[in-house]
């Protein structure tokens, strides 16, 4: 699918992932990127970098865990732009500086509602919009730690997985709505969730051996797949990882 003119939506665009694929999808021609996250801030500089790649940004802050903030979401888009093509799934959060099981119940299900509830619902309310629009792409975006057990992020890895599976079952929404679902599962990133997992913005100690024997990636490399996935016919049902070299030798 061509990108230039269309509308776009990216879930978790206050930074990291979502702004940059936020900016790539301006980049790549999108007449419109709609910035979804809670920190108002943050959003409100992703909006500035869009526009400034050519696209017009619009703000709505929403929590996607929230059945009727992502209805509210899907509708001000409508409204605003008079369709919807594109919605990047992004928004995520993990187990943070405390391993499972010591965080709490509350962030634990709040991990489940951000990651995967939010995911299975953003797609179930954005296939109509789109399908109405003429057809278009969603993709999601889980995490090369859905296919490895990894016990102090036992449930984010597990929610990651639930996206892939997700998005795999939803390959024949192509036929049905005109909609392809991807996903792309990056490997360790350079965002401030990695640095988040530690104190004092370092990477947790249980993190450091992966980060010691790979070239971290960075947000704009995930935002590339994104834009593939997106752009790319045969996506549909598609899961597809980004994976971290492996650091040269001195």
């Amino acid at each position: 699918m061509e990108i230039d003119g269309k509308i776009a939506i990216v879930t978790g665009a206050a930074r990291g992932i979502g702004r940059a694929t936020a900016v790539a999808l301006a980049k790549a021609g999108a007449r419109a990127v709609v910035i979804a996250d809670l920190r108002a801030e943050l959003s409100r500089e992703t909006a500035g970098l869009v526009r400034a790649a050519g696209a017009e940004p619009l703000v709505v802050e929403t929590d996607v865990s929230q059945v009727d903030a992502l209805r509210r979401l899907i509708g001000e888009t409508e409204k605003h732009f008079g369709g919807l093509h594109i919605l990047h799934n992004n928004a995520g959060i993990g187990e943070g500086a405390t391993e499972w099981p010591d965080v709490s119940t509350e962030h634990a299900a709040a991990i489940v509602d951000v990651n995967l509830r939010g995911v299975i619902v953003g797609t179930h309310l954005a296939l109509d919009p789109i399908k109405r629009s003429g057809g278009g792409a969603i993709v999601n975006t889980a995490s090369g730690g859905a296919f490895m057990p990894l016990p102090p992020q036992a449930v984010y890895v597990a929610t990651k997985a639930g996206v892939v599976h997700f998005t795999r079952s939803c390959g024949p929404l192509e036929q049905s709505h005109g909609v392809r679902v991807s996903c792309v599962c990056p490997g360790i990133v350079a965002t401030d969730m990695v640095w988040e997992t530690g104190a004092d913005g370092e990477a947790a100690e249980w993190l450091k051996p992966f980060i010691a024997n790979v070239e971290v990636l960075s947000p704009e490399d995930i935002a590339a797949k994104v834009v593939e996935l997106v752009r790319d016919p045969g996506s549909a049902g598609e899961v597809v990882s980004v994976a971290n070299p492996p650091r040269a030798a001195n």
